[in-house]
């Protein structure tokens, strides 16, 4: 899973006019604010997040300095007929040798610019770059062309329609999104659009339950996380990395006891629990630990561990058989403990019975250190 950024762009107007701006994009989760040079330390005031400022010095303070506002980048000043020379790339050149974090900030008018944002894209950490009438084409260039450089490009975009469009464009998309609006929604939607973007759907197939008994007292964790979970999602748990069960989260309400949708009893401490494209075992995750939240169809989305509870509690084993291959889990002998059948519907470990089938995760192959790797190991 590759991690798309969200830039909130408030530079326009005085302070009042854009904080609410920030604090929204803030609030849901954007990962850096555009802002003038000399309202740096006004955003680390309203929280913690990254700040990139227009200017053309080091004085601001910032964590990346952005030329191009004012100068040959949003055509203010001519373009030079060769950008070697240009003054938005002498001081992009000059800042990164003071080893500072430097950005281009390019309007593309037309094809010149978006030569002009080639050229000064090598020359920087970030490119962003905006249409003036939004199109692909311009994006899917300048990502191909600055393919074997180290620049991460981050598009202009209006809204969460546009933002998905950038993240997605040839299939790599643009590291990020500089979303220009003041709409809560929009920039709220934009935010989830790039928690999405770039995660593939894993392949969840039925696993034929083949066993189902008491093995009597253990350790069992559960994961609290600081997210909310629906109906179906869950977390992929195994004692082999090779195939996981997709455990249900404590989202439904049961005669037993509340729900507590933030949570999954996902097993056993010695279990395997997957953590993005690796795997880590259930008895080392902690708080502020990231984890891998699943549903019944395999979308993915990231989830923060808050606590990890490992407490004494009976046993039960279960098998299931994929692929012609045996895949088990250990989780604690409760009604609360569920598993999600072919038809994604929550089923209780205590109604599981040899024949029925349950959504499950298989890779084959081997892991070291969490790392998928092409070896032999055997787990039982």
């Amino acid at each position: 899973m590759k991690d798309k950024t969200i830039w909130i762009k408030a530079d326009k107007g005085h302070w009042e006019a854009h904080k609410d701006r920030i604090t929204t994009g803030l609030e849901s989760g954007a990962n850096c604010v555009l802002v003038n040079s000399d309202e740096v330390e006004k955003v680390r005031e309203l929280g913690d997040i990254q700040v990139a400022a227009f200017a053309y010095d080091d004085k601001s303070g910032a964590d990346i300095i952005v030329v191009g506002k004012g100068g040959e980048g949003d055509g203010t000043k001519p373009l030079s007929p060769d950008p070697i020379g240009s003054l938005d790339m002498v001081t992009a050149i000059r800042l990164k040798e003071k080893g500072l974090t430097v950005g281009a900030y390019v309007v593309i008018q037309n094809k010149k610019y978006e030569e002009f944002a080639a050229e000064i894209g090598k020359e920087c950490d970030f490119l962003i770059i905006v249409g003036t009438d939004w199109k692909v084409i311009p994006l899917e260039n300048l990502i191909a062309g600055l393919q074997d450089s180290n620049v991460k490009i981050i598009a202009g975009v209006r809204d969460q329609d546009e933002a998905k469009l950038a993240l997605e464009t040839m299939e790599h998309g643009s590291e990020g999104v500089l979303l220009d609006s003041d709409d809560p929604n929009a920039i709220k939607a934009t935010v989830a659009v790039a928690e999405s973007s770039g995660i593939e759907d894993l392949k969840l197939v039925p696993g034929k339950v083949t066993k189902v008994e008491a093995v009597g007292m253990g350790d069992r964790v559960c994961v609290d996380t600081c997210n909310m979970m629906v109906k179906g999602e869950g977390m992929l748990v195994g004692s082999q990395a090779s195939g996981m069960f997709l455990v249900h989260s404590e989202s439904e309400e049961s005669p037993y006891v509340a729900s507590r949708p933030f949570r999954v009893n996902a097993g056993a401490v010695h279990a395997y629990v997957k953590v993005g494209d690796r795997t880590r075992y259930l008895s080392e995750l902690s708080s502020g630990d990231e984890v891998t939240i699943v549903n019944a169809e395999g979308k993915q989305r990231t989830g923060v561990v808050g606590r990890v509870k490992i407490e004494r509690r009976p046993l039960m084993l279960v098998e299931a058989e994929v692929n012609g291959e045996v895949i088990k889990n250990i989780l604690q002998n409760a009604e609360t403990i569920k598993l999600v059948d072919i038809n994604g519907e929550p089923i209780s470990v205590a109604d599981l019975k040899p024949g029925d089938e349950v959504m499950v995760y298989y890779e084959g192959g081997a892991r070291h250190f969490g790392m998928k790797v092409e070896e032999t190991i055997i787990e039982k």
